[in-house]
């Protein structure tokens, strides 16, 4: 929270706020913010430094905070608020429009006023490049409608769902949960009886979906998967694997949550991650190619060369 490109931003939307919140307390601020009181603090001291050119005590923000409460003067020429950029506008008219297309979404009419206002407030920049982008939520045709009934019936689902980390169809019974989208993808978080325990379904990877006239009855311990830091959350059980990576191979490291990152020089990286899933590591490697090799362990650094070996023998003999 301290870089420049993060600070001036936030000190920007600050003094409006504090301006339309006269007495607003230092604990409560910093929760609007998202900081601790600390850099709360140390932002009013920044902006306590502020003002008009000339630097006098009449051309600068006048700020304190004593006693908890905070009060500011002397800052109309930055009073009003900042407003939207094209793309953050953009953006969020795009995840509005996918919203309503939604099938599950129930308040269309509420959703479709806000998004003509937002467009309103937006400007013509924003409203012309976001109608140029579409964002299609991937699923099987068949499939959305009988989950939605499920959910809606408190029904369990019996599905054939394709697993792609062993390239096989399983037979699952599902007590389903609720309907989530990550990345424009729907999933249904659920108690899957052949695990045991909550897992995550893509609907695009459901074979066949049959509604059963069970009722569905969780475990009442049962929690909904948490997907806002994705769908990737490996064990720690999992094998630990180490890879190092080009420039061009960091974008693993964003990607997938990994155990440790370590700096290279020349925008190289070594990472640890974990997977329980080596066919799927696999596939990884291959896909990095040169972009990235595994250092350990020694038996997955042995599969990659054999598979990338046999593919090339293949191309080869198809020439």
């Amino acid at each position: 929270m301290s870089g420049t490109a993060d600070r001036l931003p936030r000190l920007l939307a600050l003094v409006p706020y504090l301006m339309s919140h006269p007495g607003a307390e230092v604990p409560e601020v910093a929760k609007v913010f998202g900081l601790t009181e600390k850099q709360l603090i140390d932002d009013l001291q920044l902006v306590w430094m502020c003002g008009l050119p000339g630097h006098t005590p009449g051309d600068l923000i006048d700020v304190s905070w004593d006693g908890g409460e905070i009060v500011i003067d002397n800052a109309e020429t930055i009073a009003r608020p900042l407003r939207l950029g094209v793309d953050e506008a953009s953006a969020l008219l795009v995840a509005l429009r996918m919203l309503a297309e939604m099938p599950e979404f129930g308040e269309r009419d509420a959703l479709a006023r806000v998004i003509a206002k937002f467009e309103q407030a937006a400007g013509e920049g924003a409203a012309a490049v976001s109608s140029q982008v579409a964002v299609e939520v991937d699923a099987t045709p068949d499939a959305l409608p009988a989950v939605n009934e499920a959910l809606r019936r408190r029904r369990r689902l019996s599905l054939r769902y394709y697993v792609p980390g062993r390239d096989e169809i399983t037979p699952r019974e599902v007590d389903p949960m609720r309907l989530v989208v990550v990345d424009g993808r729907s999933y249904l978080s659920g108690w899957c009886y052949r695990a045991e325990a909550v897992r995550l379904f893509r609907l695009d990877r459901m074979l066949d979906v049959d509604l059963l006239d069970v009722a569905a009855d969780p475990p009442a311990d049962a929690v909904p998967d948490e997907v806002t830091p994705g769908v990737f959350r490996p064990s720690p059980t999992d094998e630990l694997v180490e890879l190092e990576l080009t420039a061009a191979g960091r974008w693993v490291a964003e990607y997938y949550p990994c155990e440790s990152v370590e700096e290279l020089g020349e925008g190289r990286l070594r990472v640890a991650l974990r997977a329980r899933d080596q066919s799927w590591l696999l596939r990884l490697a291959l896909r990095l190619g040169g972009t990235g090799r595994v250092v350990s362990p020694a038996s997955l650094a042995e599969s990659v060369r054999a598979a990338a070996t046999a593919a090339l023998a293949r191309y080869e003999s198809v020439r």
